[in-house]
């Protein structure tokens, strides 16, 4: 189930429907142009702080999920902490996949 939704990013990528990095998520939340953040398990106490409090007062749902590395990997770049979907399908589709994932093993999400 993991492999599936880390392929899921990757698609997402493909299709143009992603961005990531905090700089370019931080600029797409304050655009209003983002549907779905995600925010790595290991990023920092200060960036995970940082984006629930921006998703919050955007009303942009959060999900934690996965880890600095292997969320770079799987969307062709180095290590992200934070990555912006900005298209309401892909969106819906990744925070189901999260959620079924988190509520069947144990984690948090938040939204």
């Amino acid at each position: 189930m993991v492999h599936n939704i880390y392929s899921f990013m990757g698609l997402a990528v493909k299709a143009g429907k992603l961005l990531s990095g905090e700089e370019a998520c931080e600029r797409a939340i304050k655009s209003n142009n983002v549907s779905l953040i995600v925010v790595a398990k290991d990023a920092s106490l200060n960036t995970k702080k940082k984006f629930i409090d921006k998703c919050k007062y955007r009303n942009v749902e959060i999900r934690f999920f996965g880890t600095k590395e292997i969320i770079g990997k799987y969307i062709g770049k180095d290590i992200r902490s934070v990555i912006a979907i900005v298209d309401e399908g892909f969106a819906r589709k990744l925070a189901e996949k999260i959620d079924s994932y988190t509520d069947e093993f144990g984690g948090e999400h938040i939204g």
